[in-house]
């Protein structure tokens, strides 16, 4: 008995040393240390994003008064209405309109600000900063004043000339150019730094290799400065793509979806219904399509950096 008690108890210490020994490596891993660091973090999504996504879920199941399940009543509602269609198309124009002048005119400005000497370069890059700093109520309300059918700053300026005025916010038209022309000058820069940032990470030696093979301006940013931003780009665009369909104050200041709903984009036509037509499960249907449009953008989006990364 003696002897048996004897080797339980030193199989029990082995076993306490072995977790002991397997909890001092896992904490020397440097995934597990990551985690860990991470956990908070994770916790605080969990309880901002995801507990609001799936309670959004469900309160896209009930009906008006928020008291009976209706599985996809509301969705149904929804894809019968002509004004639903006419704001997706409205999104997704806007989004993608918005997004590639965005990152078009935010390459072009990287490349001036990249190849500004180092001394004055930290001046530059904080003025065209600015429109990205200021929130973006406070500047929509300084372009309102611009489009102002009595006071615009723009119409006056087209009258030196002999142009006549243009409604801006009247014209459905123009309305949209308006919206997209506000949203492209706030989120440019956002672009510009990004690609500043990864102008600076590309080596010299390969734009001096190209030039030997007699590479021209134009092949050496299609053949070098392209390839070596591709993820970079990628990743920005989601991330603007994002943002850019989920924008709210923008659209809600300058046009309030006007006029006759024309301007319209997810998140202001689910305030419109979901607040202020007092129907909560409705508006939530109307946010929730959001999800799989840029669940498919960002496959495609993505698919490329994947690959590039499972080769590497």
């Amino acid at each position: 008995m003696v002897d048996v008690a004897v080797r339980q108890g030193s199989v029990r210490g082995v076993r306490r040393a072995s977790a002991g020994t397997r909890l001092r490596y896992a904490l020397r891993r440097k995934s597990t240390v990551a985690f860990l660091m991470t956990l908070p973090l994770i916790v605080l999504i969990a309880v901002l994003v995801i507990y609001p996504a799936f309670y959004a879920i469900h309160l896209a199941t009930l009906n008006k008064s928020m008291t009976r399940f209706v599985g996809f009543g509301n969705f149904q509602f929804l894809f019968k209405r002509d004004t639903f269609w006419m704001v997706v198309e409205q999104s997704c124009l806007f989004a993608i309109t918005a997004v590639i002048f965005k990152a078009l005119i935010g390459f072009i400005v990287a490349h001036f600000a990249h190849n500004i000497p180092s001394k004055k370069q930290r001046k530059w890059r904080g003025m065209l900063l600015v429109p990205w700093v200021i929130p973006p109520a406070m500047s929509t309300l300084a372009w309102l004043w611009l489009f102002d059918p009595s006071y615009s700053a723009f119409n006056y300026t087209l009258g030196l000339f002999g142009i006549a005025p243009i409604p801006w916010l009247g014209d459905a038209g123009w309305a949209r150019f308006s919206v997209i022309l506000v949203n492209v000058w706030y989120g440019a820069p956002f672009f510009m730094i990004m690609y500043l940032a990864a102008l600076k990470s590309v080596p010299d030696q390969l734009y001096e290799a190209a030039a030997i093979d007699g590479a021209n301006w134009w092949q050496r940013i299609w053949y070098v400065t392209l390839p070596m931003m591709r993820n970079i780009i990628a990743i920005t665009t989601l991330f603007s793509l994002i943002v850019t369909f989920a924008n709210f104050d923008i659209v809600r200041i300058l046009t309030a979806g006007g006029p006759v709903d024309q301007t319209h984009l997810f998140a202001t036509w689910a305030f419109r219904v979901g607040i202020e037509g007092r129907d909560i499960p409705l508006g939530a249907s109307v946010s929730l399509f959001m999800a799989p449009i840029l669940a498919i953008a960002a496959y495609f989006i993505l698919r490329d950096v994947t690959k590039r990364g499972n080769e590497a």
